[in-house]
């Protein structure tokens, strides 16, 4: 015999204590071992004496000095005719303390764990525990589910719909006959009844957070949450045009794919522990895409940035992306934003990871020149729509409509009558 990593050599049980330090070294690094009392380090057999007492020592020791509990195989054994003491061990839930410090084993020593590293086993180990995606959605029912979300799904994955039950034990969203979160928050037909952070927040701000232009909340299944979010910034940002040959196609000032991924990823990997929702904040030269969770797994940006890694917070759920090509599986989605939006910024902010897209059309102009603007053309044509004012002023109608509001309440400007026979009126005291 030899010392290794999940064996350990005593000459005698006078050695207990240090036994027991490696025990749980062995246990933190490898969850299984074997420790010999009657044989020295060089793996020569020199026996001890063994009785009743002796058996019981052991497991007494090892009872009260080594947390969480472990209940070892302890027996006498012969060796080369000399009789020896031979316990074997097992166990899962690491880390395991001996006289209330941690070890791992290095080779054939033992090292003391640190506090960090203590603190990184402890999630590592309890990692799949702590997957809220794989959690049990206590309060839901099969009824809960939406038939028709759950078939467009199985439609878009390539899969054949066979009852609402037997579909989503195939997806694996079934734990012992009860829906799992992922199930729920997918194809609930009201997500935000069992999860009241199943939001997504919208907003159009001035030049700070101060000058609120629109804002906008939304509940619902992720996949509708996503496409409302594209659809927000679509609509609040500028959207160009190019022609291919006959056809024109529309360009958003900032990639479609790009933050569309961001999204995705936004939903896709946020701590749903967290009670707070995905928010969009639109801003004259830049777009925040913000998600609840930091990264997660040891990640850094530089290293998601460089590395092309990745480490799901939510595997589950990743799948279920994955299986309607929402997402890679090879974490190279970041790749994917970067090489459309090279500009793009990854922060960790609080407890909030944030995307953020810089806008490439020149910053609007200021208020006051773009209310002037707003007057001159009500002022040629006074039942001017909103739509037009839009194009002509290249603001969005929201935009236009939070400077209509503007102008109303500093008495520069009325409406007269409805909205399809009315007009406006601009007001004495504005100059003209």
């Amino acid at each position: 015999m030899k010392e290794s990593e999940t064996l350990e050599l005593k000459k005698s049980t006078s050695e207990l204590k240090e036994a027991i330090i490696s025990i749980v070294a062995i246990l933190n690094k490898h969850q299984k071992g074997e420790v010999y009392f009657g044989v020295n380090p060089s793996g020569r057999v020199i026996g001890q004496t063994v009785t009743e007492n002796t058996i019981r020592e052991v497991s007494q020791t090892i009872a009260q000095n080594i947390e969480p509990k472990i209940f070892p195989m302890i027996n006498e054994v012969t060796l080369e005719g000399k009789k020896c003491v031979h316990v074997e061990f097992s166990g899962d839930n690491v880390p395991y303390f001996a006289y209330g410090r941690a070890h791992i084993r290095v080779g054939d020593e033992n090292r003391q764990l640190s506090a960090e590293e203590i603190k990184k086993m402890i999630l590592e180990t309890n990692k799949h525990r702590m997957a809220w995606d794989k959690e049990v959605c206590k309060e839901a029912k099969i009824s809960d589910i939406s038939t028709q979300k759950l078939k467009w799904f199985l439609k878009k994955a390539g899969k054949h719909f066979d009852t609402v039950e037997n579909s989503l034990k195939k997806l694996g969203l079934l734990s012992q006959g009860k829906l799992l979160n992922t199930a729920v928050i997918l194809f609930g037909r009201n997500p935000e009844k069992f999860f009241p952070n199943a939001k997504l927040r919208c907003a159009v701000f001035g030049e700070t957070k101060a000058v609120t232009i629109d804002m906008q909340e939304y509940v619902g299944d992720l996949f509708t949450l996503i496409e409302k979010a594209e659809k927000y910034i679509l609509e609040n940002i500028h959207v160009g045009m190019r022609l291919e040959g006959m056809y024109r196609v529309d360009v958003p000032e900032i990639d479609k794919e790009a933050f569309r991924e961001a999204i995705i990823n936004a939903f896709c990997h946020r701590d749903y522990y967290l009670y707070d929702s995905v928010n969009i904040a639109i801003f004259k030269n830049k777009l925040e895409i913000r998600s609840p969770g930091l990264l997660c797994g040891g990640l850094t940006v530089e290293k998601i940035k460089t590395k092309e890694v990745s480490e799901r917070r939510n595997e589950l759920l990743a799948e279920m992306f994955h299986q309607v090509h929402f997402i890679e599986k090879w974490g190279r989605g970041i790749g994917l934003i970067l090489s459309k939006e090279p500009d793009t910024n990854f922060e960790e902010v609080g407890r909030q990871f944030v995307v953020t897209f810089k806008r490439k059309s020149p910053i609007p102009e200021t208020r006051e020149k773009t209310r002037e603007k707003i007057i001159q053309l009500i002022r040629e044509n006074p039942r001017i729509t909103t739509k037009e004012l839009a194009e002509k002023t290249g603001l969005t109608a929201k935009g236009v409509e939070w400077n209509i509001k503007g102008l109303k309440d500093e008495k520069k400007l009325r409406r007269v009558g409805g909205r399809k026979e009315g007009y406006w009126e601009i007001l004495e005291t504005t100059k003209k």
